[in-house]
């Protein structure tokens, strides 16, 4: 199955796998990857980097906004295969490596099972490898404050709550802010449509997810690239108004 890419802005692509996105960034023949979906894209992942005429040897860096298994899936393969280094907030390098798990439990899925989307969305992240065991052997920490020198320049921005170190990647030359889960515009578990934060129950800490819309707020941009849902055109500090509206 091939993935669905969307060109967004200039060098940059918002790619939908099966219910998680990823974001690649071109400059020249050089790619950086933001996020990898679950172990269960991997196909859909190599053929998004195909698509946009590049390969995994094309990759000078993985960014990943945060170590759910939806979003870290084929980390450790591109690492491991490649030689590609693997960056994370210092905070969610322990959880890259699996020293400790902040995800939602199964018990806390079943217990809102009865909610309109989660046993569907919940057999396809089971089937998808979201409970597998996806650990990266090295991790590493963003190697600057501000931008990176890596294609697209992105600029990791914390963002906690959803976890303790999740990061989004602000791209101020190209008017896009890649959100990850800290703001999104939809899921299968949600029946809400627009910028929002994710259901309560996939947060580790809701109260301090909430606290961070204030830094996507403080942000320039016209182009939201999240982690679920659609791309959401317009200011993304409207954007964030809107989900804290909603989260209130």
């Amino acid at each position: 199955m091939r993935a669905d890419v969307q060109h967004v802005a200039d060098g940059t692509y918002l790619v939908h796998g099966s219910n998680t996105n990823w974001v690649i960034l071109t400059e020249g023949d050089a790619l950086t990857l933001i996020d990898t979906g679950y172990p269960g894209d991997r196909a859909q992942l190599l053929s998004s980097l195909a698509e946009v005429g590049g390969s995994p040897e094309a990759v000078e860096a993985v960014l990943i906004t945060h170590a759910h298994n939806d979003h870290l899936g084929s980390a450790e393969y591109l690492r491991a295969g490649y030689g590609m280094p693997v960056h994370l907030h210092e905070a969610e390098v322990p959880h890259a490596r699996r020293d400790f798990l902040n995800q939602v439990s199964v018990a806390t899925v079943l217990k809102n099972g009865w909610r309109p989307g989660v046993l569907p969305w919940a057999v396809h992240a089971i089937r998808s490898g979201g409970t597998a065991h996806v650990p990266v052997a090295s991790p590493q920490p963003f190697p600057t404050a501000g931008p990176l020198d890596l294609p697209g320049r992105p600029v990791p921005v914390h963002t906690p709550g959803h976890t303790d170190g999740h990061s989004a990647f602000h791209l101020p030359e190209r008017g896009v802010v890649v959100s990850g889960d800290a703001l999104v515009s939809g899921h299968p578990t949600s029946r809400a449509a627009g910028p929002q934060l994710l259901p309560d129950m996939f947060h580790h800490e809701r109260s301090r997810a909430v606290a961070s819309l204030a830094a996507f707020e403080k942000l320039d941009g016209d182009l939201l690239a999240p982690g679920h849902g659609p791309v959401h055109r317009g200011p993304v500090r409207e954007a964030a108004l809107q989900a804290r509206e909603k989260a209130l």
